[in-house]
């Protein structure tokens, strides 16, 4: 029996995956990652770094990305709290390309968004949130990107108007003012 069940979305390359959960009168389990049936649905990548991230309610990261040779692919998933998470297809190549998909995640949903390697990443905490983030390829500053939260040529709609933002992220550029590197 499948641990996961896995829902491609609007752009295709970025997934939702599901964990079955296990309840009794203790509380839950549940397994959120195992290697042979993620290869099996079409996600083949290797985790190299997990991080955890803790976000206020109101505070919005993003939206970033890492560029070549140290792309990276990230398996998302909220530990506590509620997020409102978006993948922006950047690969020029792409038909999706400037393309967003948004998934509400939140504790215990048994649910992570899987965003391939070429995407920007970026979530808004509709609550106190503790994010974990599988990725991989190390994280390399040298090659640290992003994009505005707010381009207007991308039209996400955050459902916000003034996120808490990391100095960082209000300096972002544009996506007309970058050349990608996918």
């Amino acid at each position: 029996m499948s641990r996961f069940r896995f829902h491609r979305l609007e752009i295709p390359d970025v997934v939702l995956v599901e964990s079955r959960i296990h309840t009794d009168n203790r509380g839950y389990f549940m397994e959120i990652y195992r290697r042979e049936e993620f290869e099996r649905n079409g996600i083949p990548y290797e985790f190299v770094q997990d991080n955890v991230s803790f976000s206020r309610k109101g505070v919005l990261r993003g939206l970033h990305f890492q560029k070549p040779p140290g792309e990276q692919g990230k398996l998302i998933r909220v530990m506590k709290g509620r997020i409102r998470d978006v993948a922006v297809d950047l690969r020029k190549e792409s038909p999706t390309f400037g393309k967003w998909v948004m998934m509400e995640l939140r504790e215990g949903d048994g649910r992570a968004l899987w965003i391939p390697p070429g995407f920007a990443h970026g979530f808004y905490a509709e609550e106190d949130s503790i994010v974990l983030y599988k990725v991989t390829h190390y994280f390399v500053p040298e090659l640290d990107a992003g994009i505005r939260w707010n381009d207007p040529d991308i039209g996400i709609d955050w459902g916000i108007d003034e996120p808490i933002l990391s100095e960082k992220d209000r300096r972002l550029p544009f996506l007309s003012e970058i050349e990608l590197p996918f």
